[in-house]
Formats: C-alpha cells, sequence, structure tokens
C-alpha cells in the first residue's frame, strides 16, 4: 500500500493523536506539578490548564478511536471539533503576534488587578512588588520586600515587559505550529472517511 492510502492515512492521523494525548498529558502532569510544589497558587490557573489537558486528551481519545476502528460517526464529531479549536487557536495565534506595546501593557495590568492570588505568584517568583508601583505600607510576597530595604524592590511591570514580547512571539509562534497539525488532523480525517478499507467486503457500504 502506498503512502496517501488506507494504511498510511489510519497509521498518520493514529500517530498525530498519539502527540495529542502525550501534549495533554503534558499539560496535565505540568500544572499538578506546579500546584504541589507551591510554584502557583492561583486555583483558577491550574484549574484552567487541566481542563484545557482533559480537554485536548478527550479529543485525542475520540480522534484514536475513530482512526482505529474507521468509525465514521466518531470521526465527523473529531473533525468538526478539531476545525472549531483550529479556528480559535489560529484566531489567539495571531492575535498574540500582532499585540504592540501599549496593548501588551493594559492586557498586562487587567491581568494583574483580577487576582490576587497571581499577583503573589507573580512578586515570589519575580521578587517584585506592585505592579506599577511598589506600595511600602502594604504587604508584598517578594523576598525583596522582606528581607532588604523596600526601596530596592523593582515593580513588577517593568521585569515583566522585558520578557512579554518574547513570550508572547513564543506562544504565537508554538500556537500557530499546532493550529497547522489540526487542520492536518481534520484533512486526514475527511480524507480518512472517504477511504474504504481493502480488509472489507467491497460491497459494504462505508
Amino acid at each position: 500500500m502506498v503512502c496517501g492510502g488506507f494504511t498510511c492515512t489510519k497509521n498518520s492521523l493514529c500517530a498525530l493523536n498519539i502527540v495529542y494525548v502525550l501534549v495533554s498529558l503534558l499539560l496535565i502532569g505540568v500544572a499538578a506539578w506546579g500546584k504541589w510544589f507551591g510554584l502557583v497558587s492561583s486555583f483558577s490557573v491550574v484549574a484552567g490548564v487541566i481542563c484545557v489537558g482533559i480537554f485536548l486528551f478527550l479529543v485525542a481519545c475520540v480522534g484514536l478511536c475513530g482512526a482505529m476502528k474507521h468509525h465514521q460517526v466518531l470521526l465527523f464529531f473529531y473533525m468538526i471539533i478539531l476545525f472549531l479549536v483550529f479556528v480559535l487557536q489560529f484566531c489567539v495565534s495571531c492575535a498574540c503576534l500582532a499585540l504592540n506595546k501599549d496593548q501588551q501593557d493594559r492586557l498586562l495590568e487587567a491581568g494583574w488587578n483580577k487576582s490576587e492570588a497571581t499577583q503573589r505568584d507573580v512578586e515570589k517568583t519575580l521578587d517584585c512588588c506592585g505592579f506599577s508601583h511598589v506600595d511600602y505600607n502594604g504587604t508584598c510576597a517578594a523576598t525583596c520586600f522582606a528581607h532588604k530595604p523596600a526601596l530596592t524592590c523593582d515593580t513588577c511591570s517593568a521585569i515583566i515587559q522585558q520578557y512579554t514580547g518574547r513570550v508572547l512571539r513564543f506562544v504565537g509562534g508554538i500556537g500557530l505550529f499546532f493550529s497547522f497539525t489540526e487542520i492536518l488532523g481534520v484533512w486526514l480525517s475527511y480524507r480518512y472517511r472517504n477511504l474504504k478499507d481493502p480488509r472489507s467486503n467491497p460491497g459494504a457500504f462505508l
């Protein structure tokens, strides 16, 4: 059987979904590891990452089962879900790559003001206090605030802005890469659904 036939398409679709399974398990494991060791105290952030991992795992399982059994209904729903994920991820990735510095600053400040747990995580990890100014009469989770004169603490916005552009480009690039693997999965699913299993009855409807 030449590549592009039934067997090759089936194996390619199975391999793609095995990669998705591994990525989903990695997401779940990293989120659980970060929560377990106290690197991230925000439950909403951990829960969000775990939910994304579980969703990707379920979609990959649907695709894998559909590919193994050549199941028309499973392949159809897998194809639709994967296409919707592709559209959403492609838009988000393009937005990450297109944000200018002012938009990045507004987005960071909105995220900072949304969760106090996230603020503590950032202050502790980056050893900074406050977003745009240091409140010397308030509290701060940074080491510099507790063991050094507070005047030595930098604001978190000054530190975050050094890496924001690179992080957004990295996230946008990774998102674009995976979005193209998703459209590949849609194409493989569509092609595979319309191929006949050479081992089946030639007169059977597939």
